[in-house]
């Protein structure tokens, strides 16, 4: 459901100057059905290796743990048994699925991670050429509805109520293991590094030269460009966009990304990267922004003051929160499109 959107413009040192010389490794791997790029900076290249082993040993765990495509994860069991039986899951796996809801809550279904169950009736391929009747698209979403989701604390189950309904954490997964990676990192005493699960990024500490890591906003109207560069320390950055999947019916693009209470394409934005202390959260947001739109995400947005936003209209208009305050880099925003 999510694409990598960012260049990230990481310049590292493999030997920098001075006593305290610290070594930059980076590494590209498939895992949880996409593309992670670890980056650690360690004391020297074998510790950097190692640790870097280290992380996606932990994202493989995770991905075993959560994947709704591996069949004998926890949550495919849930999945399988939906309408039949309560699952006994992890208390980890049971934790990330009350936040999901809770999430669910206060954005009013605008994110659910029972979209899983959705209908794929919308295609953005260039094969659809006319939009779906409304009774398909009500149809669709009949089996999604985290209100249909019952958890019982005390014993750590989660129950589906209705046959063929699905929970999937998608890049909310992504983002958490990269969250998960970076403290795992920080209490092995790693003071710097990135863990970019597809665009859902957990920064910390600083590139070998002592330089802030630099992420580029991608400009959704030319992707070979970048739109403003942000310098981050210790911060998670997502980008939820339908600037590569779409379609345009009677002049209105419709995103690749589904309202999954009204099986509706987002419409309105084409992109929204939200920077914060979480990863998780940063792409619960930036998801449901996408869907609620410029106006009521806002809104949401204001309910969570440690996390920031850039959005960028379907006209091309770049929106930012109040609290987006970057003004080194204020005359990148121009004109776009």
């Amino acid at each position: 459901m999510f694409i990598k959107y960012f260049f990230l413009l990481i310049a590292i040192l493999f030997l920098s100057q001075g006593s305290h010389a610290q070594i930059g490794r980076k590494r590209t791997t498939l895992l949880m059905g996409g593309r992670f790029d670890i980056t650690i900076v360690a004391k020297d290249s074998l510790s950097a290796e190692q640790n870097i082993d280290a992380a996606i040993v932990e994202i493989t765990r995770i991905e075993n743990l959560i994947s709704d495509w591996k069949p004998d994860s926890q949550v495919s069991e849930v999945n399988q048994n939906a309408g039949i039986r309560p699952v006994k899951v992890d208390r980890e796996v049971f934790e990330l699925t009350q936040r999901a809801i809770r999430f669910s809550e206060v954005t009013n279904g605008g994110f659910d991670i029972s979209f899983a169950a959705m209908d794929k009736i919308w295609k953005f391929d260039g094969s659809m050429t006319e939009m779906p009747s409304a009774e398909a698209i009500q149809k669709s979403v009949e089996k999604v509805g985290y209100k249909n989701i019952i958890l019982d604390s005390v014993r750590s189950t989660i129950f589906l109520k209705l046959k063929g309904m699905k929970i999937g954490f998608g890049a909310l997964g992504e983002g958490y293991a990269t969250d998960k990676c970076r403290d795992m990192m920080l209490a092995k005493g790693i003071q710097a590094g990135i863990i970019n699960g597809s665009g859902d990024m957990s920064t910390w500490g600083k590139q070998p030269n002592g330089k802030a890591w630099n992420i580029g906003i991608t400009n959704p109207f030319h992707p070979e460009t970048i739109l403003a560069v942000v310098p981050l320390e210790q911060d998670a950055v997502t980008t939820s966009g339908s600037y590569e999947k779409f379609v345009v019916f009677d002049g209105r693009r419709y995103s690749h990304i589904i309202n999954p209470a009204t099986g509706y394409p987002a419409t309105g934005l084409c992109s929204v990267t939200v920077f914060g202390p979480n990863a998780e959260m940063a792409n619960g947001l930036s998801t449901s922004l996408m869907v609620l739109g410029k106006t009521t995400g806002l809104l949401l947005l204001n309910k969570y003051p440690n996390y920031r936003c850039v959005m960028i209209t379907d006209n091309g208009k770049v929106v930012k929160s109040k609290n987006f305050r970057i003004k080194k880099f204020k005359t990148k925003f121009l004109e776009i499109k």
